[in-house]
């Protein structure tokens, strides 16, 4: 790999941050707080691909001044021969200096990531993921207050924080609306689960409720629902690890799309 295959590489990694920054894509990587981060990243590679190609563009004007005047100035040493025997190598510059300048064969390496954001974009996580981990659900530090009237539309880890470790204090009576992807164990124990981020999709970890009241008798996996219903006291523990999962009495589903950001930050925020 050369400069000029170094620079171009650089040029679009840097692009193809630039664009998943600027679209809905890098929330399927990293949490939404992290877009600036990801942008300025993008800039720095763009800039350094610039300012390498800049760097080879002097060093090969250099090289050809050198070369050019070269009749001009050879007199000054002991002869034509003494260039050889001195064994300083190559004029800075030449032509001969820089093909010896090439980066290991391994970084071709930097291609994968490339073809990855530029031709797969991952689905997010969904049951497959969550019924194959155990929930993560943790106590929340505080809950905050909620409207006096009207249903309560709440996430998944706070519908469940509430649930558990609230014993259901601030939910009993009212109407609750949740929004979450459907998952189902292997008994069949329908969930709405929300994956949840500490950073990036690498360390999601999904949150659970478990449905119970008037489920729709066809349940598809990785489906999103609003689910309206109540809160009941009951609570199992998940298969996988045993953490707890709370339930929720549903009275009403309906399907609806896959929202804009599809894992939940609210427990890190």
């Amino acid at each position: 790999m050369n400069r000029q295959a170094q620079s171009a590489l650089l040029f679009l990694l840097g692009a193809a941050l630039w664009h998943a920054g600027t679209t809905d894509l890098y929330l399927r990587y990293v949490k939404a707080a992290l877009r600036p981060l990801l942008l300025a990243a993008a800039v720095v590679l763009v800039a350094a691909a610039v300012a390498s190609v800049g760097y080879g563009w002097r060093r090969a004007r250099r090289g050809a001044w050198v070369t050019s005047g070269s009749g001009i100035t050879s007199g000054s040493g002991s002869g034509p021969e003494s260039g050889s025997a001195s064994g300083s190598g190559p004029e800075p510059g030449s032509a001969a200096e820089g093909h010896g300048h090439h980066a290991p064969h391994v970084s071709w390496l930097l291609l994968l990531p490339l073809l990855a954001l530029i031709l797969v974009a991952p689905p997010a996580l969904g049951s497959y993921s969550a019924t194959r981990t155990g929930t993560a659900l943790q106590q929340p530090l505080a809950y905050p207050a909620l409207p006096a009237t009207g249903p309560l539309r709440l996430s998944v880890v706070d519908y469940a924080g509430r649930a558990v470790y609230g014993k259901g204090r601030t939910l009993e009576g009212r109407r609750i609306q949740v929004t979450g992807f459907v998952a189902v164990d292997r008994s069949g124990t329908p969930y709405l689960v929300r994956m949840a981020l500490n950073c990036c999709a690498a360390d999601a970890q999904p949150v659970k409720i478990g449905l119970t009241g008037a489920i729709p008798p066809v349940l598809q996996p990785d489906t999103w629902l609003t689910v309206t219903g109540t809160y009941t006291p009951r609570t199992e523990k998940d298969p996988v690890n045993g953490g707890p999962i709370p339930f929720l009495r549903v009275t009403t589903a309906a399907p609806v799309p896959v929202p804009h950001d599809p894992y939940d930050e609210s427990w890190n925020t």
